[in-house]
């Protein structure tokens, strides 16, 4: 699969290089202002950036193939690198922010106001409005027919990443622009650092969540309750398997899953299926004395393996041609 066909890799893609140039006039603004929810916008913008790296390189590594130390592929590593990202969000953006707005709430500094400030918030609100309609419809593409909450819930942890980050940070940029604002107009530079705090505890929030989200799919999350048991009636309905008596699954990967299960076997089922009735009881018939009889048990008893082996192969087949998004399958027999 090439990376540009990866879930999330857009989003991501365009979250990165929005987030590079707001940062960098977000800072500009910081610096000219002495606006501490201006700094927090900035300090915000830059974490997105470095977080948002961070998960293209875990979308590139996620796409390695399988090899001798990993069997099964690469296919967590874009959680492992989602997860590290949001820990960033959490402690690099969160936690810087709500210092500076702390720091200026009880060491309030004076602002110099600027058409230059809300040149910046306009110029942001641009970019980050655009990257994250970027997100919004990649997640609309995968869900069309779901609701927001729904999709949420379901979306890939990467693109669900770059859906929050942007999505705070336009909230951010109207939190900032009404803190400047009110801080302009009634002369309270405090004003200007409970907007820092907001936007950390909003940070916080979205960092909390992404870190809820991965930390499942990587300590083993199974696969969707609904595709479980349209697979397990799969199984049920092939004549040679009496019931499943057990059923696991991982992730493997965003979309990819395994699965083991031990089934019960039909033996008589099995049996009629490959071998017809008359023909048993033709050789049956061909066995004249014991020792004949012992041949004719050892060479069926010696099929039964086999029929086995060739019915879950079969089987396997079957599954992996209905949901092809299960790669590994391992059926025992109870």
């Amino acid at each position: 699969m090439a990376l540009q066909t990866t879930t999330g890799f857009w989003p991501v893609v365009a979250a990165v290089f929005g987030n590079a140039i707001v940062t960098v006039s977000k800072f500009v603004a910081a610096s000219v202002s002495g606006s501490s929810a201006m700094f927090s916008e900035a300090v915000h913008s830059a974490a997105d950036t470095l977080n948002q790296i961070l998960l293209l390189i875990g979308l590139r590594r996620s796409l390695k193939k399988a090899d001798e130390d990993f069997e099964y592929g690469y296919g967590n590593e874009r959680f492992f690198w989602a997860l590290i990202s949001a820990c960033g969000v959490f402690f690099a953006g969160a936690g810087v922010t709500a210092y500076s707005g702390i720091t200026a709430l009880f060491h309030p500094e004076p602002i110099e106001f600027s058409l230059v400030i809300f040149a910046v918030l306009v110029f942001a609100l641009v970019v980050e409005l655009y990257t994250f309609y970027v997100a919004a419809s990649s997640l609309k593409k995968s869900f069309p027919n779901a609701r927001l909450s729904e999709r949420l819930k379901m979306a890939d942890p990467m693109t669900l990443a770059v859906y929050l980050e942007d999505a705070i940070a336009v909230a951010g940029i109207a939190v900032a622009a009404f803190a400047i604002g009110m801080s302009y107009y009634t002369g309270n530079v405090a004003w200007d650092a409970v907007g820092s705090i907001i936007i950390s505890i909003f940070l916080a929030i979205a960092a909390l969540t992404l870190i809820v989200k991965n930390r499942s799919f990587l300590i083993g999350r199974s696969m969707p309750d609904e595709l479980q048991e349209a697979v397990i009636k799969l199984l049920e309905s092939d004549p040679a398997i009496e019931k499943v008596i057990d059923f696991k699954s991982t992730v493997l990967g965003w979309g990819v899953y395994r699965i083991k299960c031990e089934v019960e076997f039909n033996g008589a089922a099995l049996l009629s299926a490959e071998y017809q009735q008359a023909s048993l009881r033709e050789q049956y018939k061909k066995t004249r004395d014991f020792e004949s009889f012992k041949k004719f048990s050892a060479e069926y008893a010696d099929r039964i393996p086999r029929l086995m082996g060739r019915k879950i192969d079969e089987i396997e087949s079957r599954i992996r041609k209905t949901h092809p998004e299960i790669r590994h399958i391992d059926i025992e027999i109870n």
